[in-house]
């Protein structure tokens, strides 16, 4: 097969567009260096009518909107799924692993709910605490001041509270709760549980000129076409370009392994053009992995020569090894006093307005670590399936709702805007046997082989869940509602969700100071290899119960700034 050179040498090759390939590609273009982006996906801009989605109707829609092509609906931004066409993946006897993957430039960070917390101090030291796991060899205070920096760079609303393991920041003024979160708050201050404003990564006043500031639509999943929220691509990378970075996108680029010369050191990466199906290689002094926690481990795992048999990176055998997902729970009611409900103006942002971190003592639980409350409702646009159940509402309120014509339109008012929500997102313990591995009998249809899963939970996520569900059976008796569908058993494992299902994958390539249990060091660089670095969520050593995403933008800097001066110090 002909193999078609670049003869371009770049300073850094960054594989990966979303949240740590995006800010790796703007703070090292911005100091000067000539980086090729190499995204799996197309090029996208939610600002191009072409990719736009915002502000559609569900009848513009041949589905209405139903989620029956992509994941979350017709008009959802990703660009992938857990299910890709020619791009498989396996499970182990007993594992249903599901891995979500947005194939587009800026990767995830188009559509996730853009909940933007912090670790905090004893996060970093878990096991400190319970003796679980492991500590990273960092702390919170190596990371804080790219904390503070990411906050001011791309914008978060909230409010300092004042929580130890809950860290304050620089934010932007948060929106006012809503009807249903009015309820939450009444019903959580029955059971002394607490509720703040949500930290959440939309621009609710100027702070610059190139991004607008969000409008109240409603619908950041679909990508906000005047840059309100966080993306990479419309807030790391696009920027970077009009200040004068030397960027060049490899876009439909599907990187196929990192390649080494005969010292074992990167030379640069080989990929498989989508589009004409030749195999490229670039050529980089410096290549840095974003690809995602998974991809990143499979490249690795891919990239064997005869100075890495084992996959590149992979003398400790632990590439792949401590993959870890968010636990997830979820609980949905009706609330009689929301029915026939006055109509005025909610709209907001495209998720929460508050939200309840984590509280309790885990000394007096049963199970290890904690998990954040999130709560949704209101009167979002209506959409194929939205609303209620009536066969829910028949089934266990006797409610005869539903109908055709003028009495389904009655039945809508009437109920519209009843229902509320809860969604549990909790810390996961890392087990070394929950991994990803290449699977020897499966390629994709690039010719590349592929990850095959192995996931089991433990039972400190099962308990842990089944705390959730009790907590908020306990809440929605409090805001005076009736419980949506069964309380899941023990036998169902108390509901919780699939491994990979809340898209929080962690720890497939995990920091640490001994390069016998680890796979980078604490600048996530890789311990065999001083020209490679891992800015995703591989480096993570633990989850916490915080989204990722804040802590993948913090460390990518931390990372880019420490790549810059050992380049000035000529050490790579």
């Amino acid at each position: 097969m002909q193999i078609i050179e670049s003869s371009t040498i770049y300073d850094v090759i960054i594989v990966g567009s979303g949240a740590g390939g995006g800010m790796a590609t703007k703070i090292l273009a911005d100091a000067g260096l000539k980086i090729a982006v190499v995204e799996a996906g197309p090029f996208f801009d939610p600002a191009d009518p072409e990719h736009q989605t915002q502000l559609k109707w569900p009848y513009e829609s041949p589905r209405r909107g139903a989620n029956t092509v992509r994941p979350f609906g017709d008009f959802d931004s990703a660009y992938g799924g857990w299910d890709i066409e020619g791009e498989p993946y396996t499970n182990g006897d007993g594992s249903n692993f599901r891995w979500f993957r947005s194939r587009m430039l800026g990767g995830r960070t188009n559509h996730w709910g853009r909940i933007s917390l912090r670790f905090g101090p004893k996060d970093f030291k878990r096991k400190d605490q319970d003796g679980l796991g492991d500590n990273w060899p960092i702390g919170y205070e190596d990371v804080k001041p790219y904390y503070d920096k990411v906050d001011k760079l791309i914008g978060v609303f909230g409010t300092n509270e004042g929580l130890p393991n809950d860290p304050d920041g620089f934010f932007l003024p948060p929106p006012k709760p809503r009807l249903h979160e009015l309820f939450y708050i009444k019903g959580a201050r029955k059971s002394n549980i607490p509720v703040i404003p949500s930290r959440m990564s939309m621009l609710t006043k100027r702070i610059n000129n190139e991004r607008g500031i969000c409008f109240y639509c409603g619908q950041c999943s679909r990508a906000c076409s005047v840059y309100a929220d966080f993306s990479a691509g419309t807030c790391l990378i696009f920027p970077a370009q009009k200040s004068g970075g030397q960027i060049d996108l490899f876009v439909n680029a599907m990187v196929r392994e990192v390649t080494t010369n005969n010292e074992g050191k990167a030379t640069g990466v080989s990929y498989i053009n989508k589009e004409d199906r030749k195999e490229y290689k670039l050529k980089g002094k410096i290549v840095v992995l974003a690809a995602s926690a998974c991809s990143s481990a499979r490249i690795l795992l891919n990239s064997k020569s005869e100075q890495h048999p084992n996959g590149l990176g992979n003398s400790s055998d632990i590439v792949g090894k401590y993959l870890h997902d968010s636990t997830g729970g979820s609980r949905s009611a009706f609330i009689p006093d929301l029915m026939n409900r006055q109509m005025y103006n909610e709209d907001g942002v495209g998720g929460m307005h508050v939200y309840t971190p984590w509280w309790l003592d885990n000394k007096k639980l049963d199970f290890a670590r904690g998990y954040h409350i999130e709560v949704w409702g209101g009167m979002g646009m209506p959409g194929y399936g939205f609303g209620f159940n009536h066969n829910d509402f028949n089934k266990y309120f006797g409610l005869k709702v539903g109908g055709y014509g003028n009495p389904l339109r009655d039945e809508i008012k009437k109920y519209y805007g009843s229902t509320v929500g809860f969604g549990g997102r909790g810390e996961s313990i890392p087990q070394k046997n929950n991994r990803c591995e290449i699977d020897p009998t499966t390629v994709d249809e690039f010719g590349i082989p592929v990850l095959k899963f192995n996931y089991q939970w433990t039972e400190h996520e099962i308990k842990q869940v089944g705390h959730m569900h009790d907590t908020f059976e306990e809440l929605i008796h409090n805001m005076g509602g009736e419980v949506l569908g069964g309380k899941p058993s023990r036998a169902e494992k108390n509901g919780i969700y699939a491994p990979g299902e809340i898209i929080h994958e962690v720890g497939t390539t995990r920091m640490g100071d001994d390069p016998k249990t680890s796979v980078v060091n604490q600048h996530q660089q890789l311990h065999d290899v001083n020209n490679v670095f891992i800015v995703d969520a591989g480096p993570f050593v633990s989850q916490a119960d915080k989204n990722p995403t804040w802590t993948i933008l913090a460390l990518s800097w931390r990372t880019s700034d420490y790549i810059i001066e050992q380049l000035k110090m000529q050490n790579i």
